[in-house]
């Protein structure tokens, strides 16, 4: 009897230790589950598209996992719906209990996205939306952005447009919402300081693209240059409506990148020369960007645009935090010492972030060629957004 006892125990004792080498074991094998909240239907599908392509093209690269653990996917299509924001990134965070949350392109969703993210300890990295209260009054230690501030891409623009021989008074137009408002109030910024005055800001709902009454207050009006913020299919109307208008032969449009980014196709003749400013351009020359152009159009049978790269590097930024964490999501002080140190190897460029989680990067100043957004130089170096209000 003695022995049986001893037997069943020595088999208790073994059982014990197998289920707590499979608990750790379960720990390693646990998949990071990644919500991305992106534009499904609507103006900015295509955008929404692009930058989950990029996403999921690094996680493919690394075998499918990231910081040694495997990536499991959801998905809440925003509709770039600010009233619906709240309820979408609360059905990542409570109902299906993402670990890290990846979106989106409307910045008035992303500050909904902001607040959720900082209220409940979520990480979340921003692949697009520019809003500049992410990175300004609404940053957090797990808020991050792989993309710009609305400002960042717009600054550069009125530098550049400011120093345009015999441009010195501008209008500029938007739709009426914080990516817009924030765009032309950078623009602004950099036109002004560099000698130019802008007499005129106009203005529409959001997703209107009904412009014809203010391209007529354009021609009336006569200025040397017009600043434009516009994106997805709005920008492709925007620019064949102003070319079709006769303004361009007269009044030369510019923009940050989004006007002609992921757009051209569809743009055609009436794009052709104009200037903008962005952190990315086609054919940028370097291995790092042939590279990941020659995979992403193996992978998708499309050319990448900018919305692609800011996907790609949201899950570069991501691999970082995890590898240094060592797979342990809960460990945020660790990801985030270890990302705010990294230097990313993006095919736009080597980028750091600032204090405030923002790329710090070259905004290229290009012009469209063709089916390309060609890189002319670079308009501003190493620029940072100036992150007012962050008090981190």
């Amino acid at each position: 009897m003695k022995n049986a006892w001893n037997f069943r125990g020595a088999m208790t004792l073994a059982s014990l230790a197998a289920l707590a080498g499979m608990g750790g074991t379960a720990f390693a094998q646990e998949k990071i589950k990644v919500g991305f909240m992106l534009p499904a239907s609507g103006t900015f599908a295509a955008l929404g598209v692009a930058i989950e392509n990029g996403f999921r093209m690094y996680v493919g690269e690394q075998g499918g996992k990231l910081g040694g653990r495997e990536i499991e996917y959801f998905k809440v299509d925003d509709e770039s719906d600010p009233s619906k924001a709240t309820d979408n990134v609360n059905r990542l965070i409570k109902r299906d209990k993402v670990d890290v949350i990846v979106g989106t392109v409307h910045s008035g969703v992303a500050m909904a996205m902001a607040r959720a993210a900082k209220e409940s300890n979520t990480i979340l990295i921003v692949p697009n939306a520019g809003a500049d209260a992410v990175t300004g009054p609404m940053c957090g230690p797990t808020i991050f952005r792989s993309s710009f501030s609305n400002w960042q891409t717009a600054y550069p623009m009125g530098v550049v447009a400011a120093k345009q021989e015999n441009k010195k008074n501008a209008m500029t137009i938007t739709w009426k919402y914080a990516a817009g408002e924030e765009a032309v109030a950078g623009f602004k910024e950099g036109f002004e300081k560099n000698g130019g005055k802008v007499n005129k800001q106009l203005t529409l709902p959001f997703p209107n693209v009904e412009f014809q009454a203010l391209l007529t207050e354009i021609a009336a009006a006569k200025p040397d240059a017009v600043f434009a913020f516009f994106a997805g299919a709005g920008a492709v109307k925007f620019v064949k409506d102003y070319h079709a208008a006769g303004l361009s032969k007269t009044i030369p449009l510019y923009g940050p990148g989004f006007l002609t980014d992921g757009t051209l196709d569809a743009q055609g003749e009436a794009a052709q020369g104009m200037l903008t400013t962005l952190h990315y351009a086609d054919e940028l020359g370097t291995e790092r960007d042939k590279v990941f152009r020659t995979n992403y159009a193996k992978a998708y049978k499309l050319m990448p645009d900018v919305y692609a790269v800011q996907g790609y590097d949201a899950a570069q930024m991501l691999a970082v935090g995890l590898k240094a964490a060592g797979g342990d999501v809960n460990k945020k002080d660790v990801f985030r010492a270890a990302v705010e140190k990294a230097t990313i190897a993006s095919p736009r460029g080597d980028f750091t972030l600032s204090k405030a989680h923002n790329p710090v990067q070259d905004i290229y100043l290009r012009k469209v060629d063709g089916k390309e957004n060609k890189k002319l130089g670079v308009a501003v170096k190493g620029l940072a957004d100036p992150a007012r209000g962050c008090k981190l």
